[in-house]
């Protein structure tokens, strides 16, 4: 599958390696990263510097930080021990409260979640509402709620230069195609 994702034109595969509610694991971003030859990112919730070094070591290129999950110092300090091993880091907001938290740390990659995490609802609006707000430099990435060609662009106009895409990737029958119609190529 993840090389569906790279033949498709995928800049990036993301794996998730949070057991209790996705059951992931490191060994599915270790399958992944002798799979493909792309940047893996790996998708879970990070809150203690060793997960950080492990997933160095398992593989990753990149992780994602939560703001919502995180206190200010945590974030800081996990942002710093990534880039210090080599990593980028994806700091995930949802609303403007964290964009300003994220600002403090003037990250290169602000990823802008669609889903409300307390209702789970998703809008593009989100992303909308945000990206004008984010800290110039800053690559923006939209998650969640992309599905189409038009979700893409829509998000595009918004700001965001990247999109993180799960559900709707992982329900096509045919990935590669998938991949390629989101990306318009």
């Amino acid at each position: 599958t993840a090389r569906a994702y790279e033949q498709g034109g995928a800049s990036c595969v993301s794996v998730l390696t949070e057991a209790l509610h996705f059951r992931g694991s490191a060994s599915d971003l270790t399958a992944v990263r002798d799979a493909v030859a792309l940047p893996v990112l790996r998708k879970d919730f990070l809150f203690d510097e060793w997960q950080v070094y492990e997933s160095r070591a398992i593989g990753a290129d990149c992780i994602l930080l939560i703001v919502a999950a995180l206190d200010d110092s945590s974030l800081a300090r996990l942002y710093q021990v990534g880039q210090d091993v080599g990593m980028d880091v994806l700091v995930e907001v949802h609303n403007e409260e964290e964009l300003a938290r994220a600002a403090a740390i003037a990250p290169d990659l602000i990823g802008i979640n669609n889903r409300d995490l307390s209702t789970f609802e998703t809008s593009l609006e989100t992303t909308e509402h945000l990206a004008p707000l984010a800290p110039t430099g800053a690559l923006i990435v939209a998650e969640s709620a992309i599905w189409s060609r038009e979700d893409a662009l829509r998000v595009a106009d918004a700001g965001a230069r990247s999109i993180l895409v799960g559900e709707a990737l992982m329900r096509a029958e045919n990935i590669e195609h998938a991949v390629r119609e989101l990306l318009g190529t």
